[in-house]
């Protein structure tokens, strides 16, 4: 990913987040920067995708204090889509512990696409991460639950907490991708093949469906990421979601795997764990200070959002999010630098 933020001076901060005022500055400044921006197209592969409107562009910076800056369309619905991957991984993660959650799923980027068959079958049936298709179905498959009907309502409500609000299905969506999904019905099969699925492969795509279908905002999601951001407790609401170990685990998987195959390219130039979703949505998780959401339909090649990559890049570099910047300790103390 190409950005063009160079030229915007490096801020560096290991502490807090500046001011209010100061960051509500840079996120207007964010959007009026790109607004202007058109490349990239909406996902045209699922039908009710296709019909967004490519104009809608909105920014969400929500921090640890509780504080949230709005922008744009920054509440306006969409699907949230692969994005639902980290925080259902993250709810599993929870219930079931650290260790059977790695064996099962897996932490390692596969460096090829997001609804690869071919990664399975490289890796002797291992899904490898949960931020490609083949780990998420794993992941939604260990949701705790005695019926598809109630692990389904666990994602609802879970994901509700860490939105602050409760989410909903776009049942439109959800139609729309069930007709269209078999290369996931295909993953899922395979799956069950290698034992990596008990249940019936068919009710877990079923499922992550619903979850993929659920309507958030740029608002919600970046409530969602600042809950990850503050040791899973939801910053606005107050409520404890998840443990500080499940957010440190879901963030290292993010930065590793959250943006597919342009993970390392992304953290190179941008420095924080993020998840994209091909709806249009990014969110950015910058830990102990409070994270990015960015919604905008146009995508690039590899399904993530342009205006939203550009954005931000931006907000990083100004707000000193960058999770590897650093500058050097200050001392009195001559001739020691």
């Amino acid at each position: 990913m190409q950005t063009d933020v160079d030229e915007v001076e490096q801020a560096v901060a290991t502490g807090s987040l500046p001011g209010w005022e100061q960051v509500e500055a840079h996120v207007v400044d964010a959007h009026e920067r790109y607004l202007p921006r058109t490349e990239g197209a909406v996902a045209d592969y699922i039908p009710a995708l296709a019909a967004a409107d490519p104009d809608l562009f909105g920014i969400s910076v929500a921090e640890v204090s509780g504080s949230v800056h709005a922008v744009g369309a920054a509440d306006t619905a969409f699907s949230i889509q692969s994005i639902s991957k980290a925080f259902v991984y993250a709810l599993v993660s929870d219930a079931l512990g650290h260790d059977v959650v790695r064996e099962r799923v897996g932490v390692n980027n596969t460096g090829l696409s997001f609804n690869s068959v071919i990664a399975i079958e490289l890796n002797d049936g291992h899904p490898m991460n949960p931020m490609v298709n083949a780990g998420a179905l794993a992941t939604t498959a260990l949701v705790p639950g005695a019926t598809p009907a109630e692990q389904w309502e666990r994602i609802r409500a879970g994901l509700s907490r860490f939105a602050g609000r409760q989410l909903e299905l776009d049942g439109e969506v959800y139609h729309s991708e069930m007709l269209t999904n078999q290369r996931n019905k295909a993953i899922a099969r395979l799956l069950e093949s290698y034992g990596r699925i008990d249940l019936d492969p068919l009710d877990v795509v079923d499922t992550y469906t619903r979850q993929c279908s659920l309507n958030v905002t740029a608002r919600d999601i970046a409530v969602m990421g600042a809950t990850l951001a503050d040791g899973g407790v939801n910053p606005v609401t107050g409520e404890r979601v998840v443990s500080p170990q499940v957010c440190r685990d879901t963030l290292s998987v993010l930065a590793a795997t959250g943006m597919y195959e342009r993970s390392g390219e992304w953290l190179f130039e941008i420095g924080l764990p993020a998840k994209s979703g091909v709806s249009g949505g990014i969110v950015a998780v910058a830990p102990g200070k409070g994270a990015i959401g960015t919604f905008s339909p146009r995508l690039d090649s590899a399904g993530n959002s342009v205006r939203g990559q550009h954005a931000t890049a931006y907000l990083s570099r100004t707000l000193g999010l960058n999770v590897f910047a650093s500058a050097a300790h200050p001392t009195d103390l001559e001739g020691t630098r």
